[in-house]
């Protein structure tokens, strides 16, 4: 190993180091063990150092052993159970080995050990000093440790430290990041060190807490505001949704001529993000570029999440491509950004390639990925996924990926699966109950869904919006009016939630189905909130299920003005009049919408076979395999005929002659992929559809 050569000089050295010997620093500062300390990359590597240390009697040194716990404790590469067992051997620590292993414990993330040393340094008769308590008011704020911290302060207040800076400010961070203002409010106007750090402080405490206009009065107040305490606003401002003025202050920011520094492009790029301000999002990467910022890999992902977001999914691959390197946060955001643009298909081709690197996921990549299994139908994928995490995780406790997989399964039809995932968990936080009822309600288990809503506020879980969204939904698809109309009415009076857009839609759904028109309109009449697009639909779609053509006629309007440029809402009203056999309205619609150079988005099906999703148009001819489809087909047909099938030709809404009807229905679109699952599977291996 190239390092036990490099060491093994340093054994050859004389010079021995004895027991409580004090030699120069300089001697020590440059021995080359601590040289080879600073360079160490690996544990095996550090504990090799280690044992040339002991060898050469370095181990009786306080400055020494100092610094092998500094790099044990805090160094990236490092190991704070290995600086722990250090420690322990030490007969007397100094004040600084003592501050070292409680920084290390405090930046941990089991800051409640630095307590614990903190204790056994006051018991140890070591006193405290102002480099400890920054560290242990640190690991107070982590642990939300109120009267732990507060008794930290008696002890600053005791030995006289309340007037050094780091501990006032520490102080001031400790008490506002556990939300208690008040106290932080205090200490802050009880000391004559007001600065910039001080005040930014608390400006951040009022700020994370959502009090941006108590934070923009001590903003104002400050002598000399430098970057840090312009990201405190900003940052604030994002952190609350108030984008705009998160953008306003940054724009503020570069008239003040005040440099930005990583921490404000990072939200700044964000606010962008949210509010798909992509002008200033450009003027912004322009900024980075000019100022030699654009290998800076975190703000490198922040652009490409900024792109994804903002709908400009060119610029972010673009930027992806083209990364000098890449992280796997890096291959998160771009996947994610597939999936938030609906583009699901390229969402798991990158996670092809990105397997193909051998770039291992991790969760994050697993909770952006399912959504694209669940849209496409990709069951195989989705269930390949679920044994790669029960592989490499060792239990399901990331609450979001238990309802991803829910949520998967469900949309991919495999409800039993869905409930196997939501009973093996262990722990069922709100999300999972809303995943499985909304599940059980897509899949027309309505009296299942509604017992499982029991069993949650039975078990004491509080539901929320999204929950009765799930519940009205059930009521809607099982056609039961008079549950739903309970349901609606405990929703508003028993947990007081106000009824939102969908909860509306459903309930007018419910109706529409049950043809209770009188009922939806006067539901509508009495809305809280301006009916949507969805609403109007979810009526007109009603009117054609029970042939209401004048109902439609009166309800068409408030959707073309809603959603002119819909071409769903022409199609509907022409299939409504089709089956009111009116032809000529439905030839008026069709030169409506030709004017309008509006075209039908084609219905499309997809299956999964071998984990790679196919997409059919109705009359697709473009597969590689098309000639072994249609074939197929017509082998279909023979045998549906000599079974004595006729096809219904109702739904085939054109002026044609029915024989022409039966050409149509036999070049769907899910019959193009059934038969391209027929070729393309054994007769033992199902295949899954999605339309």
């Amino acid at each position: 190993m190239a390092v036990s050569s490099t060491l093994a000089p340093v054994s050859s050295l004389p010079l021995q180091f004895l027991p409580n010997s004090d030699p120069p620093y300089k001697l020590l500062q440059n021995h080359p063990s601590l040289t080879l300390l600073c360079k160490c990359k690996t544990i095996e590597t550090l504990k090799q150092i280690h044992s040339q240390i002991i060898k050469t009697g370095l181990h009786n040194t306080q400055f020494v052993l100092s610094k092998l716990v500094q790099f044990c404790a805090i160094n990236r590469f490092g190991d704070l159970d290995y600086a722990v067992s250090v420690f322990e051997s030490i007969a007397e620590p100094n004040g600084v080995i003592w501050n070292t292993i409680i920084r290390g414990q405090a930046l941990s993330s089991s800051p409640a050990g630095a307590i614990e040393f903190y204790v056994r340094m006051l018991f140890s008769g070591v006193e405290p000093n102002s480099y400890t308590f920054p560290f242990i008011l640190k690991a107070c704020a982590k642990l939300g440790a109120i009267d732990g911290g507060k008794q930290i302060h008696g002890q600053v207040l005791k030995l006289g430290l309340d007037s050094d800076a780091f501990v006032h400010t520490s102080l001031i961070n400790m008490y506002a990041q556990i939300g208690e203002l008040g106290y932080a409010r205090l200490v802050f106007e009880k000391s004559s060190l007001r600065d910039a750090v001080s005040f930014t402080a608390l400006i951040t405490g009022y700020a994370s807490r959502g009090l941006l206009d108590d934070a923009r009065v001590l903003f104002d107040e400050i002598p000399v505001r430098d970057v840090v305490s312009w990201n405190a606003m900003i940052a604030g401002y994002g952190q609350s949704g108030r984008f705009e003025e998160s953008l306003a202050f940054f724009q503020e920011m570069q008239r003040a001529e005040v440099t930005p520094n990583q921490s404000t492009l990072l939200s700044v790029l964000s606010a962008c993000a949210q509010s798909a301000s992509l002008e200033l999002g450009n003027r912004v990467r322009s900024w980075i570029e000019e100022n030699g910022l654009a290998e800076n890999l975190q703000i490198a992902n922040a652009l490409i999440d900024m792109y994804s977001k903002c709908g400009d999914l060119n610029s972010a691959w673009s930027l992806f491509e083209t990364m000098a390197q890449r992280d796997l946060i890096s291959w998160n955001v771009m996947i994610g950004g597939y999936v938030h643009n609906s583009q699901y298909k390229e969402a798991l081709s990158l996670f092809r390639h990105m397997q193909q690197l051998r770039i291992k996921p991790n969760e994050v990549t697993f909770i952006s990925i399912l959504p694209a299994c669940a849209h496409l139908g990709a069951l195989d994928f989705g269930k390949w996924i679920h044994a790669y995490i029960d592989k490499n995780f060792c239990s399901l406790e990331n609450s979001s990926l238990s309802t991803s997989l829910i949520d998967m399964y469900a949309k991919c039809g495999d409800i039993e699966a869905a409930k196997q995932v939501f009973d093996s968990l262990i722990t069922k936080n709100l999300a999972s109950w809303n995943a499985m009822i909304s599940g059980l309600a897509m899949h027309g288990s309505a009296n299942d869904a509604l017992d499982l809503f029991s069993k949650m506020v039975g078990d004491g879980i509080q539901p929320d919006e999204i929950t009765f969204v799930g519940v009205l939904s059930a009521c809607s698809h099982g056609g039961l009016v008079e549950h739903g109309r309970e349901y609606f009415s405990y929703m508003i009076h028993d947990h007081n939630i106000s009824p939102k857009l969908q909860h509306y839609g459903c309930m007018i759904d419910l109706f529409g189905r049950a043809g209770m028109f009188d009922e939806a309109e006067t539901l509508v009449a009495s809305m809280e909130v301006e009916p949507d697009g969805a609403i109007w639909g979810s009526l007109l779609s009603a009117c054609r299920a029970h042939k209401k053509v004048e109902l439609a006629e009166h309800l068409a309007p408030y959707l073309f003005e809603l959603e002119p440029d819909n071409t769903g809402t022409y199609v509907l009203m022409s299939n409504i009049y089709a089956g009111a056999g009116r032809w000529d309205d439905v030839a008026r619609i069709r030169t409506k919408l030709n004017d309008k150079g509006m075209k039908k988005t084609p219905g499309c099906t997809s299956i999964e076979v071998d984990s790679v999703v196919h997409e059919f148009l109705v009359g697709d001819r473009t597969h590689p395999q098309s000639n072994d489809i249609y074939e197929m087909l017509d082998e279909i047909d023979r045998l549906l005929d000599l079974a004595g099938h006729v096809s219904d030709t109702s739904e085939v809404l054109y002026d044609m002659d029915e024989n022409w009807k039966e050409g149509l229905l036999s070049h769907h679109s899910e019959r193009l992929a059934i038969a391209f699952g027929l070729i393309s599977t054994k007769p033992v291996h199902p295949s899954e559809t999605c339309m």
